[in-house]
């Protein structure tokens, strides 16, 4: 499940202030460096940070990798040669940020959520992802490793695609579109539970299933919250007459901005399947207490007439009829079995049973 930060161990704090506000998912940050351009290409994992500090103003392209965002000292010290604002890298520490994107001249600064399904809690994992994208260099800070990127770095290191011939507005995109191809798998999960849901719904609805469609609501809840201001980043990045954003990159961001598009609109149409299974659930629930009030309504009309029979002849009066009848008793059984079968018989006709 998504989760926000504690933001309160920040308070009183200047504007600014280096504090990680989430959870501690790496221990020791790593550190990872492709440089490349048309026939080129450098990939290596860097110990200490100011190894990245010489690929600032080469001819190529630079793409530093940050897997970790919980140690100060990394991320101040890439701020400071890279000349970013100390708001920025607050954000960048802070991990429960709203997918936004600035222009900062030279600069611009970008916020996605990445996620992901744990198929094991069924629950979405959420990751901030902030990407600064400079002149020649793209620098990605992830506060775990994944493999969200792999297709993206194979890319590069076979020189597959346009991706070495252009520029770190290209890189970016592809970076984003790696990001939005995944929503697609996440719904992909969502949808084969949600389905499983209604087909459990429809055979034999329980608690647990109510419970279940309630913590998928839940879900679809932060991952709008997710998907809903990524339609904004992009389509800002689309508008954006920054000289970092090239004309020939455009058309690939409207691609993007479309698949946003999609999955916001899968994420709407999982939320009304959910609402409507949630009344299904209301009602099959109603349906099965009108069955069981119908059936007990059943058992009490026929078993009325009988009791009535029963109370008549139960009289403790010296002279009732029949109590000197030595076959009265099997008499009278014999008229309220008779007269039973015959409203059983009469609702059956009627088909209320």
């Amino acid at each position: 499940m998504i989760r926000n930060g504690k933001r309160s161990h920040k308070r009183g704090l200047s504007p600014g202030s280096l504090v990680h506000v989430g959870d501690k998912k790496v221990e020791f940050p790593r550190i990872t460096v492709l440089d490349y351009d048309g026939e080129n290409f450098l990939e290596k994992e860097v110990r200490k940070v100011e190894e990245c500090f010489a690929f600032r103003d080469t001819a190529t392209v630079t793409w530093i990798n940050i897997d970790g965002v919980s140690d100060p000292k990394i991320i101040e010290a890439i701020g400071a040669h890279f000349g970013l604002h100390p708001l920025i890298l607050e954000d960048i520490m802070t991990t429960s940020q709203r997918p936004k994107m600035e222009d900062l001249g030279d600069m611009i600064y970008l916020v996605v959520r990445m996620l992901e399904y744990d198929e094991g809690k069924g629950e979405i994992g959420t990751d901030q992802l902030s990407l600064v994208v400079g002149k020649n260099f793209v620098i990605s800070f992830q506060e775990i490793p994944g493999d969200m990127f792999n297709t993206v770095r194979e890319r590069i290191r076979k020189g597959k695609g346009r991706i070495r011939k252009m520029g770190p507005d290209y890189l970016a995109y592809a970076l984003l579109d790696a990001v939005v191809d995944h929503y697609f798998v996440v719904l992909e999960k969502l949808g084969e539970r949600i389905e499983t849901l209604e087909e459990e719904l429809l055979l034999d609805p329980r608690r647990e299933t109510l419970h279940q469609i309630h913590g998928l609501k839940r879900e679809m809840i932060y991952l709008r919250k997710s998907v809903w201001p990524l339609r904004e980043v992009v389509a800002g990045l689309e508008r954006a007459e920054s000289p970092l954003i090239q004309a020939s990159t455009n058309i690939f961001l409207r691609d993007v901005y479309d698949h946003t598009i999609q999955v916001i609109d899968n994420v709407e149409t999982f939320r009304d399947m959910l609402s409507g299974m949630l009344d299904m659930y209301l009602s099959s629930l109603s349906n099965r207490m009108n069955e069981v009030m119908k059936v007990l309504t059943i058992i009490s009309t026929i078993f009325i007439p009988l009791t009535f029979i029963a109370g008549v002849y139960g009289m403790n009066f010296e002279n009732l009829p029949e109590t000197k009848w030595r076959l009265g008793y099997f008499f009278i059984l014999g008229i309220m079995l008779a007269l039973g079968l015959t409203m059983v018989r009469f609702f059956k006709k009627k088909k209320w049973l």
